[in-house]
């Protein structure tokens, strides 16, 4: 029996008492963290933000097996939220869809979710209205023609059946049920709400595709009003990616059992306290990185140096840097590279690594005094 099929089903039930521990913990530090940000200028929040949402993005499509490139979802968050950055490169219609959808659902949390938004949020998902090379129905909710919504593993003939969700007949009613739950305030904490609202969704499944990035879209809403901000600066999307295989056994755990999601929640509650650790990482790095360009501005550098200490600022950078890369990097000849190089290096900007010849290279400062 799935958990939809359940006499009590959607009467959720939890054990406060096995959370509650957990979430004054979660809460203390969402708290101390959004407090912390308050500190810094307008410039260093919406730069930790961005790095934020832009994780969360890709992140969530990762864990459906899709790799979104970073950059362009960088370039379109920016763009949209009207932040000024260097770099912003062009973004494909995919990459579009997916961000118009999140920042819809961080930025404007306090909307009511409707039939008509979700729907929206579908077709910004799926804008040639395919699924890879599959039509797929979209702005509508799954069909019977697209037959039984079953996630499956395995071989032909030897399939394993990790979860079904209702029947297409049933998600009109299944959906109101959810979308009343999900405006109406209750007496339970938003943060619960939001472990509530992932599983409550992923468990309808009502969409042909999509359902999981949506799920995670509704949860950083419920979150958004947990903090009641609009902007993100812990990713649970990150965190969920980076355990993903737990994510889906706790899922399948939880739709074998009973409306009682006490489980689930705690496993919840464990990812995001998870998640804001993590975010003590971002903001580091920003701050990092103000106070970098604080020290480098005291004096004049060229656009070429500008533009690979960005590069090497950026979170998907690897490695560290030598004249050749540089010389790429910035389209400049190898000998122009070194002087670069040389320069930032006697100013303290660039340090360099232990070894010579060829295999000299060189690194950011690890602190700055």
């Amino acid at each position: 029996m799935w958990i939809h099929e359940h006499q009590n089903w959607p009467n959720f039930t939890w054990n406060i008492e096995k959370l509650f521990s957990r979430l004054v913990d979660i809460r203390y530090r969402q708290g101390r963290l959004l407090g912390r940000l308050e500190s810094l200028g307008f410039e260093l929040k919406l730069e930790a933000s961005l790095r934020t949402l832009t994780n969360d993005i890709v992140k969530s499509s990762a864990i459906e097996g899709e790799n979104l490139n970073p950059k362009e979802v960088r370039s379109s968050i920016a763009r949209r939220l009207g932040i000024d950055i260097a770099g912003l490169i062009p973004s494909s219609r995919d990459v579009e869809g997916i961000v118009e959808m999140m920042l819809d659902a961080t930025q404007k949390y306090n909307m009511p979710l409707t039939k008509d938004r979700l729907f929206g949020w579908h077709a910004a998902l799926f804008p040639s209205g395919r699924s890879g090379m599959h039509k797929i129905t979209v702005s509508e909710w799954r069909s019977i023609y697209s037959g039984p919504m079953q996630v499956i593993s395995g071989p032909i003939g030897k399939e394993k059946v990790h979860f079904e969700a209702p029947d297409s007949d049933r998600l009109d009613k299944e959906m109101q049920a959810f979308l009343a739950w999900f405006t109406k305030d209750d007496d339970s904490d938003p943060v619960i709400r939001a472990g509530i609202a992932h599983l409550w969704f992923v468990t309808i499944h009502p969409f042909e595709d999509g359902n999981g990035r949506i799920a995670r879209a509704i949860g950083d809403m419920a979150l958004a009003r947990a903090d009641e901000t609009k902007n993100r600066f812990y990713s649970l999307s990150s965190q969920i990616e980076a355990d993903r295989k737990n994510y889906y056994e706790q899922l399948e755990k939880q739709q074998r059992s009973t409306p009682d999601i006490t489980g689930w929640l705690t496993w919840f509650l464990d990812c995001l306290d998870r998640a804001i650790d993590n975010s003590e990482t971002t903001l580091s790095n920003v701050l990092y990185k103000a106070r970098l360009w604080d020290t480098i501005n005291q004096e004049p550098i060229n656009n070429r140096q500008r533009l690979i200490i960005n590069r090497m600022l950026e979170d998907g950078f690897k490695g560290f840097m030598n004249t050749s890369k540089y010389a790429k990097m910035a389209k400049c000849s190898n000998d122009t590279a070194l002087r670069d190089i040389q320069e930032l290096k006697t100013r303290g900007v660039f340090i360099q690594n232990p070894g010579g010849g060829r295999s000299t290279s060189y690194r950011l400062p690890d602190r700055l005094v």
